[in-house]
């Protein structure tokens, strides 16, 4: 997703800037204007596909696949969020029978019925949410994102975004986003997206002349379960410059994470293309060997150290240093070597894998104590320590460090006293 915040203020200086009382009420406000003829169309052929039905059996090679996921894949033009939201809205049946639950599992033989809904777009309304600002001028912001917050509106979080909290800092009103239907997935220059993968964008409250000149900018995304550092564009300008050094791959971005599990090499580098797992769209699969020209697959490389063994060698804390920027391109690439990421239940980091394995690793009189972390298990134990990057008006080289939240410093020191225990 991309958007602006409108420019305003001095020019930037070195040293760390707010922007309290009158000077934030500087910032111009937001006007709107009618959408462009050809955008007015685009958003016609959108709504078209409301009312669309599907009537089908279910074979023998989808069944068992989830019901929002396999409708997906049996209408075109129509985004998994809007078939969610059909779902929700009991607009869909099977075997006569209304279901309101996207994860629904379908069986072999099911008789599944759907009518398409209403696309409706969502509004980010301005939120007072308090923001961990590392760093703020003229035309960046550089944000500590907490664990569990949504970055951008999405149809299971229409509030309490990263978004919500920066309208209301910049004191600017509600903007309108709309879901994608196109279904291309923009997976580059970000960590990952949040968790639902629903791709969004500010959408027409404004026309294409002035849209540019009025929106703020993330430049890349964290998941949901990711902690820390964020830049975010407060111009055009700012944010075409900071995506270019994305493009380049001049961005420096270290991430830590607590793993399930110690890499074999103490060091080393991942180069694994990354695609959508054709079985579930949430989420994504690393591709290797003969399967490398997979449909969608893209080059994905990840650098690794381990910073220190854990738990008897049951869990590790891993420096990582992305070269590319895939949806949930570490958690791919962990599961791939082997070591997911403590309470990535997504990616095999369950509570029952850490408990096995730290159990499996340490003495009995160790296992109370193992309990304990694997309780606080919440999220990935994935944080974004520092991101170093070029300013785009100053030119002056900038670098951002903020340390790891409580939860993930309470964990590593529960794994650590495990050491000291034997």
């Amino acid at each position: 997703m991309v958007f602006y915040l409108p420019a305003a203020g001095p020019s930037p200086s070195s040293s760390l800037r707010f922007f309290h009382g009158e000077e934030r009420r500087n910032f111009p406000k937001f006007f709107c204007s009618s959408p462009s003829p050809q955008r007015a169309k685009k958003e016609e052929s959108r709504a078209n596909n409301a009312g669309v039905r599907l009537e089908e059996i279910v074979d023998k090679e989808t069944a068992r696949a989830r019901l929002d996921s396999w409708i997906s894949s049996r209408i075109n033009g129509v985004s998994r969020a809007r078939v969610q939201a059909s779902i929700r809205s009991g607009l869909v049946s099977v075997n006569g029978c209304t279901i309101d639950k996207v994860s629904h599992t379908i069986k072999f033989g099911d008789r599944v019925s759907c009518t398409v809904s209403e696309l409706q777009p969502l509004r980010a309304e301005p939120e007072d949410i308090p923001l961990d600002i590392v760093y703020e001028d003229a035309h960046i912001l550089v944000v500590n994102k907490p664990a569990h917050m949504v970055v951008h509106p999405a149809p299971g979080n229409p509030n309490g975004t990263l978004v919500n909290a920066i309208l209301h800092h910049c004191q600017l009103p509600s903007m309108a986003f709309q879901e994608k239907t196109s279904g291309s997935d923009e997976d580059d220059d970000d960590e990952g997206s949040d968790g639902d993968l629903s791709e969004f964008s500010c959408f027409d409250s404004i026309s294409r002349s002035t849209e540019a000149a009025v929106r703020p900018g993330i430049v890349h995304r964290l998941d949901k379960g990711t902690s820390g550092l964020l830049v975010v564009a407060k111009d055009e300008h700012s944010h075409a410059h900071l995506a270019e050094q994305f493009k380049d791959r001049r961005i420096r971005r270290v991430y830590i994470s607590l793993t399930s599990g110690v890499p074999s090499s103490t060091s080393g580098r991942v180069e694994v293309p990354i695609a959508r797992d054709p079985t579930n769209r949430i989420r994504m699969t690393a591709v290797s060997g003969l399967k490398k020209n997979a449909r969608g697959a893209r080059f994905a490389a990840s650098r690794y150290k381990v910073m220190g063994v854990l738990a008897g060698a049951g869990a590790a804390l891993v420096e990582w240093r992305l070269e590319t920027g895939r949806t949930h391109q570490i958690r791919v690439h962990a599961k791939y070597m082997g070591i997911p990421l403590l309470g990535d239940e997504l990616y095999g980091g369950t509570k029952s894998h850490a408990l096995s394995l730290l159990r499996a690793k340490n003495p009995p009189f160790c296992h109370f104590r193992i309990g304990q972390v694997v309780s606080k298990l919440q999220r990935p134990c994935l944080h974004a320590l520092s991101i170093g990057f070029k300013h785009p008006h100053t030119g002056e080289e900038a670098d951002f460090t903020c340390p790891p939240p409580p939860d993930f410093s309470e964990l590593l020191g529960l794994l650590q006293s495990l050491d000291k225990a034997l």
